[in-house]
C-alpha cells in the first residue's frame, strides 16, 4: 500500500497539474487564436518557440529555468524586487516550470481546433452582424470544444508525469516539491520496489485510460459533427 509520503506526492502532483492546466487554457486561448488566425510574420517563430519543449530535453529546459529563477537571473531579480523572494525550490517555481514545459500540449490542440473549421462559420456570423467578440465566443469557442478537451487532458496528464524539469527547479522536498515521478525515483533508489510498483503501476493505468478516452471520444465527436 501507499505510505504517507507517496500520498503527499500524489496530492501535490494533482494540485500542480490542475492549476497548470487551468492557467494554460486561459493564457493559451488568445495565443492559439493568434497562431491559428493571425497574419503576422512572427507567427512561425513564435509557433516554433511554443513547440520547443516537445524536442528540448527536460533537463536542459529545467537548467535554464533554474538559472533564470536564481538570484542572478532576470526572473529571480524580478521576483526579489517584487518582494516574492526566489521561486526556485518552491511550489510556485514548479508551477512556472510546468507552465513552460506543458505549454505545447495545451496550445497545439487549440491551434488545430481553431484551424479546423475554416473561415465560413465566422463569415456567416459576420453577415448576421455579429461582432468579433460575438463570433469568437458564440461561434469559434463552441466549434473548438474538442480541442479544449484534448488540450486539458493532455496538459493535465503531461504535467502529472513530468520529472526532469520539476526535479531541476523544485528539488526533492517532501510535501513541498516532491511530485509522483520524483517519489518513484526515491523508492527505486531506496530499493523499495513494492512502493515504486504501486505508484508506477498507477501512472501506467492512468496514462492508458487517458489515451483510451481520447481515442474513444474523438471519433464519436467527429461522427456527431
Amino acid at each position: 500500500m501507499l505510505d504517507a509520503t507517496s500520498l503527499a506526492a500524489i496530492r501535490l502532483s494533482i494540485e500542480l497539474s490542475l492549476l497548470t492546466t487551468l492557467i494554460l487554457l486561459v493564457i493559451g486561448t488568445p495565443l492559439a487564436w493568434w497562431l491559428a488566425r493571425g497574419r503576422s510574420r512572427w507567427r512561425v517563430p513564435i509557433r516554433t518557440l511554443v513547440a520547443l519543449p516537445l524536442v528540448l530535453p527536460p533537463s536542459v529546459l529545467g537548467f535554464y529555468l533554474l538559472m533564470g529563477l536564481g538570484p542572478n537571473g532576470p526572473l529571480g531579480q524580478l521576483t526579489q524586487a517584487l518582494g516574492w523572494g526566489l521561486l526556485s525550490f518552491t511550489f510556485w517555481g514548479l508551477l512556472l516550470g510546468s507552465l513552460v514545459y506543458s505549454l505545447p500540449f495545451v496550445v497545439q490542440p487549440l491551434v488545430n481546433a481553431f484551424e479546423s473549421f475554416g473561415d465560413r462559420p465566422l463569415e456567416a456570423a459576420a453577415t448576421l452582424r455579429a461582432g468579433p467578440l460575438d463570433r469568437f465566443w458564440h461561434v469559434a469557442l463552441p466549434l473548438a470544444r474538442p480541442g479544449y478537451l484534448t488540450g486539458a487532458v493532455m496538459g493535465f496528464a503531461h504535467t502529472l508525469g513530468e520529472f526532469g524539469v520539476v526535479l531541476m527547479i523544485g528539488g526533492n522536498m517532501p510535501g513541498k516539491t516532491r511530485v509522483i515521478s520524483v517519489q518513484i525515483y526515491d523508492h527505486v533508489e531506496a530499493l523499495e520496489y513494492t512502493q515504486a510498483h504501486w505508484l508506477a503501476g498507477g501512472m501506467l493505468v492512468f496514462s492508458f485510460l487517458v489515451l483510451l478516452a481520447l481515442h474513444w471520444v474523438q471519433p464519436r465527436r467527429e461522427q456527431h459533427a
